[in-house]
């Protein structure tokens, strides 16, 4: 389902990324792990080509984008309708309702009609357990129940990924638990998902595949109990001793 291979990015002098290889199976739940600054929301972000890297190549499904050439802005449009990503603060529209912010991306991008687009947005966020907060506002909601709204939202795009940039870490505790309780439907599901987060518990039970990353290098990957488990690696027992 995805493939990336040699991914290299920089921001000025600053070498983010160093020659990230990985592969995520169709159906897969893979959950990259590692300290601030390790490069996991950048390559989260390269995945659907909110940052570009200077060099490499990704396939998902069977659109490929090649770095290292110029990408035209269709192939760019046609590569990223693979993905939908949810972001860590919501970035919902404050002046839409939870069911006009699921709508938006269908009938702007997709030319879905509204009916349709409706419809399907009633439906998706009732699988959410939003069925009854299709009319609030933003500003109405809770950040779980917005963050729920944003899942919904990258649902409603029909993508056959879903990203997650640490769909947790701006909660209050009391309300990751309703947020992540819709993840784990989702893999159950069979929803092919790239979670970057802090969720330990999260993905100890849930991901088929760990990634640690540090210094943006993927210094290790394997089951979660290979990962938590057996590690040899040196800077993979020390970080999870820090957050243990």
């Amino acid at each position: 389902m995805i493939k990336a291979r040699n991914i290299n990015k920089h921001f000025g002098s600053l070498h983010v990324l160093k020659d990230i290889d990985l592969d995520v199976q169709k159906g897969e739940v893979v959950v990259v792990i590692g300290p601030s600054g390790s490069g996991k929301t950048t390559f989260l972000r390269t995945l659907n080509v909110l940052e570009k890297p200077e060099e490499g190549k990704i396939k998902i499904g069977d659109q490929q984008l090649d770095f290292t050439q110029p990408i035209s802005k269709k192939s760019l449009i046609q590569f990223r309708k693979q993905t939908g990503m949810v972001f860590q603060n919501h970035n919902l529209f404050p002046h839409f309702t939870a069911m006009e912010n699921v709508m938006e991306g269908p009938v702007t991008v997709q030319k879905v009609r509204k009916e349709a687009a409706r419809e399907r947005a009633a439906e998706i966020l009732t699988k959410v357990g939003l069925g009854n907060k299709l009319e609030a506002y933003p500003h109405q909601l809770s950040g779980g129940q917005q963050q729920r709204v944003g899942i919904a939202r990258a649902l409603a795009t029909g993508a056959e990924v879903i990203l997650f940039d640490e769909p947790t870490s701006a909660l209050d505790p009391e309300l990751v638990g309703d947020v992540l309780d819709v993840m784990k439907e989702l893999a159950r599901e069979g929803m092919t998902m790239v979670v970057v987060t802090h969720e330990m518990s999260f993905a100890e039970e849930v991901a088929d595949k760990v990634v640690f990353m540090d210094h943006g290098n993927i210094i290790e990957e394997g089951t979660p109990h290979q990962v938590f488990n057996q590690t040899k690696e040196v800077r993979t027992k020390q970080f999870l001793n820090r957050i243990q």
